[in-house]
This record gives C-alpha cells, structure tokens and sequence, in this order.
C-alpha cells in the first residue's frame, strides 16, 4: 500500500514538472507536431505539455489513493450497460 502510494506521487511529481517546466520541456525536445498542426493558435507544444502533465497529475493521485477501480467503472460503466 505504501509503495502504491508513493509510486501515485512520483507519478503526481512527474506531471507538476512537465507543468511547471514546458517551456524547457520545449526548448530541449522540441515541438510536438501533431499538436502544431492541430491547435497551433491556443499553443501547440505548450498546451501538449501542459495536457500530459495534467493527466499524469490526474492518474497519479487515482493511483496513490486506490481509485483505479473505481475510476474504471465510472469510465466504462457506459459501454457495460449496452450488453446487459
């Protein structure tokens, strides 16, 4: 349990970098293409970089606190009610 709380947190730490640092993120790995193409006027790389920094923060902390199971039956409670 505790290793499963504190592997959440790296993963929470990893996100608050690419956060707080995309702008270095951009100047050493460079430009996402995809995303400069699709959303080159709300800010392309940088709005990458924050997107995945907020999804790691976002998995990171359903891991640290054992939501996983949960988290999944909300998101896949839609398709489950079909086959029933």
């Amino acid at each position: 349990m505790l290793l499963r709380f504190l592997g959440g947190l790296a993963i929470v730490a990893v996100g608050c970098f690419f956060v707080l640092k995309r702008e270095w993120l951009l100047n050493n790995f460079g430009r996402i293409e995809y995303f400069e193409v699709k959303l080159s006027s709300f800010g392309g790389s940088r709005l990458a970089y924050n997107l995945i920094g907020l999804l790691a923060i976002f998995f990171g902390f359903i891991v640290a606190f054992g939501l996983w199971n949960n988290f999944l039956a909300w998101a896949l409670e839609p398709l489950m009610r079909h086959q029933q």
